[in-house]
């Protein structure tokens, strides 16, 4: 395969420049530049995480409301043992 050389690069940036015109030039380079990053966040697997993220804090506490616990009460960890509350 043959090395890319400036020359060859001035071509295909000349021919690009007569496609889509030097209006549209920066508008392409930013969705490039917008697609690159992402591409990469998901193959490094940086960035926001799928589940974290889509919840706040009222979804939170529809969640325990709806599960029967007090507002700020937190959730039993995996092999504690959860005595019943006395009804105050």
């Amino acid at each position: 395969m043959p090395n890319i050389g400036p020359m060859e690069l001035i071509i295909v940036l000349v021919v690009v420049l007569l496609i889509f015109g030097p209006k549209r030039l920066p508008g392409l380079g930013k969705q490039l530049g917008t697609g690159m990053r992402e591409f990469k966040e998901s193959i490094g697997g940086k960035g926001r995480s799928d589940d974290d993220d889509d919840y706040d804090d009222n979804d939170r506490r529809k969640a325990e409301s709806a599960l029967g616990r007090p507002e700020g009460e937190q959730a039993p960890l995996e092999g504690e043992v959860v005595r019943e509350r006395a009804p105050r």
